[in-house]
């Protein structure tokens, strides 16, 4: 899941927004991160949103959040996102596609992650 390397059309596309004059100012939230049905983050985290479509990142208040410096959930269609995660080394390895979770509008599921934040 989380060690493959996002393309570099992916990348760009989400450095052009984040980087856009939309951003907020980050929020604090409750997040939890699972993978492969196991929780491996639940914590206090800063949730910035960018580019005025819904997308948004996370990072951790304390530390490495899922074993990453921060997570970008990168909206590209109505309900649907591409996920990817920045390692410490500053390489964004790509999660993949995820759907908004229907029954819980706060979260994002992949095929074996799932990113809530409150």
């Amino acid at each position: 899941m989380i060690n493959k390397i996002l393309s570099m059309g992916s990348l760009a596309a989400i450095l052009a927004v984040s980087l856009s004059p939309k951003m907020a100012e980050a929020k604090e939230a409750n997040c939890v991160i699972s993978s492969n049905n196991q929780v491996v983050f639940r914590d206090k985290c800063n949730f910035n949103q960018f580019g005025g479509n819904g997308s948004f990142w996370i990072e951790s208040k304390s530390g490495l959040i899922a074993g990453r410096e921060s997570i970008s959930v990168y909206i590209i269609s109505p309900g649907v996102a591409e996920v990817s995660g920045l390692t410490t080394a500053g390489i964004n390895s790509r999660w993949g596609t995820a759907r908004r979770s229907p029954s819980d509008r706060a979260c994002w599921v992949g095929s074996d992650f799932r990113i809530c934040a409150y």
